[in-house]
This record gives structure tokens, C-alpha cells and sequence, in this order.
């Protein structure tokens, strides 16, 4: 089993998303016993609450549900738990670099080359642009794990 930890500021809007994107996608390319995916916060601002309800609708119009999923921040704990974590953007990469325990052994990089921009603040454009930023990263993610494991491509 491959884990993947998705993290964002707040974990309510893109890191979420990228969570439910991102099982979706290895559910539909048949990877679902071989990989699992959870998503975390460098901020503590919303332990407990539910996606941004922007986010939900933006996933439910893809036939991806995440109203279940409920924001926590990052532990030190996530650096050992996980393979790889993956940050929304510079700013959360660096503040997963500084939480990062010495004998953390998660793989950490950003989730895209480029900045996941985020969408609290905008309009419905902003969370569009996310989800097809985010699918774009999780299918390129589940072909970096097929190659790395070895598996055909679906």
C-alpha cells in the first residue's frame, strides 16, 4: 500500500478536494487496494470542520463525494505514516519542511510544479481551476506510482 498525504492551509478547500480527486482517480484506474490517500492542514484554524462547501460542489458535480471528510492540521507522526506528502504550494511546503521531524521518512515535495492557487477567497472560477489543476496532478500521480510499482497503465 502507497500512501499519499495531500496538504493545503486550512484543509478545507484544496487539499480535501485533491483527496477525493485523487481516490477517484485510483479507484476508476483499479489501484484502490494499492494505494491510500488522507489530507491534512499546516493551520489549525478548522480541526473537525467539513470541506468549503464550494469544494463539495465542485467535487459532487464530478461524481466525487467528500462530505464526510473533516479538516485536521499535520502531525509530526504524518512524516512516518506516509510515502509521500504532498504540499498545495510553496508557502505549505515550507511550513511542512520546518514541522518535518528528523526522523521523518515521507517523501515531501509540491503537488504540481507550479503554485495550487487558493480558492477561499474567490469565486466558483477558483475551485474549478483547482479541481482541474488537482485531477491533472492526480493522474499524472497515478502513472508516477504504476511506473514505480511496475503496473500497466489502465
Amino acid at each position: 500500500m502507497y500512501s499519499v498525504l495531500f496538504v493545503c492551509l486550512g484543509n478545507i478547500c484544496r487539499s480535501p478536494l485533491a483527496e477525493g480527486i485523487f481516490r477517484h482517480e485510483a479507484q476508476a484506474a483499479g489501484l484502490e487496494r494499492d494505494v491510500a490517500a488522507d489530507s491534512a492542514g499546516t493551520g489549525a484554524w478548522h480541526i473537525g470542520k467539513a470541506p468549503d462547501p464550494r469544494s463539495i460542489g465542485i467535487a459532487h458535480r464530478h461524481g466525487i463525494d467528500i462530505t464526510g471528510l473533516r479538516a485536521r492540521q499535520v502531525s509530526a507522526e504524518d512524516f512516518s505514516r506516509f510515502d509521500l506528502i504532498l504540499a498545495m504550494d510553496g508557502s505549505n511546503l515550507a511550513a511542512l519542511e520546518r514541522l518535518r521531524p528528523a526522523n521523518g521518512s515521507a517523501e515531501l515535495r509540491r503537488f504540481l510544479a507550479v503554485d495550487v492557487p487558493d480558492p477561499y477567497y474567490g469565486g466558483d472560477d477558483g475551485f474549478t481551476d483547482v479541481y482541474r489543476m488537482v485531477r491533472g496532478g492526480s493522474l499524472a500521480l497515478i502513472d508516477e506510482i504504476r511506473a514505480r510499482n511496475g503496473t500497466v497503465a489502465g
